[in-house]
């Protein structure tokens, strides 16, 4: 058996792909798998860390906001669009899969789209409740929707009926051992705060954490993902006070590819919501402080926040309510607090959804029958 995969722009699409991916590699050992992705975007890195095939094709957004910048953005979109679609046939061909999976981003788009025109069977798993712009056009013709959460169905027209199969989350995650991933990692017994805002970056999350590390530099172990846009993250905190030199309880990196120690170690959490992130919370029984994104449609993020809020399973931050040292404030509240940090923990634990993994390399495989 041979399958496509077609996802990329964000770890959210891109880490419940290789869940898949890895978990069908395992069941069927003579399945051959190629991720499709974009050359400058995070799953240029992660999908060949995974040991993974990999294959690149140009493509970007369109912009909804009419500005003179936009409307060439958007005919530089157009020209890409026709360019990648001539490229995903090529690939297609080349490879001849049995499946084409996409997992979101734009590039999922022109890479079902020829493998739709050549007669392959075709799947796309959508991992929000809001549906992205590519997977509502796609769900009108792909032979199977796969929801994260049926809520989506009712903004989606598709061919077939939808089916919920929750989100996957690595194996690797969840399996891993905590105290081992901090021996790794060679952290002290300080509590672990765990701390990104997304490959990019996001700078509201980037101030907070420099004016929590300086606050408290000395009380917990730290690893902060700054992101692509967020490399100024170091100096900043050396004007806040805090000398870096010879510091190991405190770790900077662009991005976290490793995420298979790190969290496993994380005594807490402090991210954005999109519904990948959530769903490894869960599975791993975190606590977290939520910062949903204010730049996604529908809101989704805050929504998402909201649902593991509800349950007592974690603490929301909006990112317009991050002044006034709320950050500091929070963290501190919860280290202080042992009894309840460990109800977050027990209340994220229960609402992690554990077989999704199985449903999905499972309708994958039969698409394939």
């Amino acid at each position: 058996m041979k399958i496509i995969f077609a996802a990329g722009g964000t770890g959210g699409h891109v880490n419940p792909a290789l869940a898949v991916a890895g978990f069908i590699r395992e069941q069927y050992k003579d399945t051959q798998i190629l991720f499709v992705g974009t050359k400058d975007k995070i799953e240029s890195k992660l999908v060949p860390a995974a040991g993974f095939e990999f294959q690149s094709i140009e493509i970007s957004g369109f912009q909804r906001k009419l500005s003179v910048d936009n409307i060439k953005r958007n005919a530089l979109t157009i020209k890409r669009l026709l360019s990648s679609t001539a490229h995903a046939k090529r690939i297609i061909e080349d490879f001849c899969p049995d499946v084409v999976v996409g997992f979101g981003g734009y590039v999922s788009g022109p890479v079902l789209y020829e493998a739709q025109k050549l007669k392959i069977p075709t799947a796309i798993h959508e991992q929000n409740a809001f549906p992205g712009i590519t997977n509502k056009a796609l769900a009108k013709k792909v032979d199977i929707v796969m929801l994260a959460d049926g809520r989506a169905q009712q903004h989606l027209k598709s061919k077939n009926p939808c089916m919920v199969t929750g989100l996957p989350v690595r194996r690797e995650l969840t399996e891993a051992n905590g105290e081992f991933a901090r021996v790794e990692l060679g952290l002290d017994d300080r509590p672990l705060i765990l701390s990104m805002g997304g490959s990019l970056g996001a700078r509201a999350i980037n101030e907070a954490v420099c004016e929590l590390i300086a606050e408290m530099p000395d009380r917990c172990n730290y690893i902060h993902a700054m992101g692509q846009y967020g490399l100024w993250v170091p100096d900043k905190l050396k004007e806040l006070g805090v000398d870096l030199k010879g510091r190991r309880n405190i770790i900077l990196r662009e991005y976290i590819d490793d995420m298979h120690r790190c969290m496993p170690a994380a005594d807490l959490v402090i991210c954005r919501s999109g519904a990948s992130t959530l769903s490894e919370l869960q599975a791993l029984g975190k606590a977290s402080i939520l910062i949903p994104s204010p730049n996604v449609s529908e809101n989704h993020q805050y929504h998402n926040a909201m649902s593991l809020v509800n349950n007592e399973a974690a603490i929301v931050i909006e990112e317009k309510d991050l002044k006034d040292r709320r950050l500091i404030k929070e963290v501190s509240s919860l280290i202080n607090n042992k009894t309840y940090m460990e109800k977050l923990k027990i209340n994220a634990k229960s609402m992690a959804v554990l077989d999704s993994i199985n449903k999905i390399s499972d309708i994958i495989v039969k698409l394939h029958v």
